[in-house]
């Protein structure tokens, strides 16, 4: 058997917020699968459940620095709904 190619990056809550990331991952040239598990998956997806990010092995360190950008941008946009 061969070694798995992806490692898992992250896991986040919802499904709106894994495909934002996977588009911004896909942007910069990295390939992404997201694992969402939910027993309604075949008929449609649950939008408010955790989702599994994994990413090629080769690409975990690039991808943890956009991620940190991208969770960094998250929390920025936090705040400003403050002010």
């Amino acid at each position: 058997m061969d070694e798995m190619q992806y490692t898992k990056l992250t896991e986040v809550f919802g499904r709106w917020k894994a495909d934002i990331l996977e588009s911004y991952l896909k942007s910069e040239e990295i390939d992404v699968v997201l694992v969402q598990e939910a027993i309604s998956h075949i008929t449609h997806t649950t939008s408010f459940a955790y989702v599994q990010v994994y990413v090629p092995k080769e690409s975990i360190k690039r991808a943890r620095e956009l991620l940190k950008t991208f969770n960094a941008a998250q929390d920025g946009d936090e705040d400003n709904e403050d002010e």
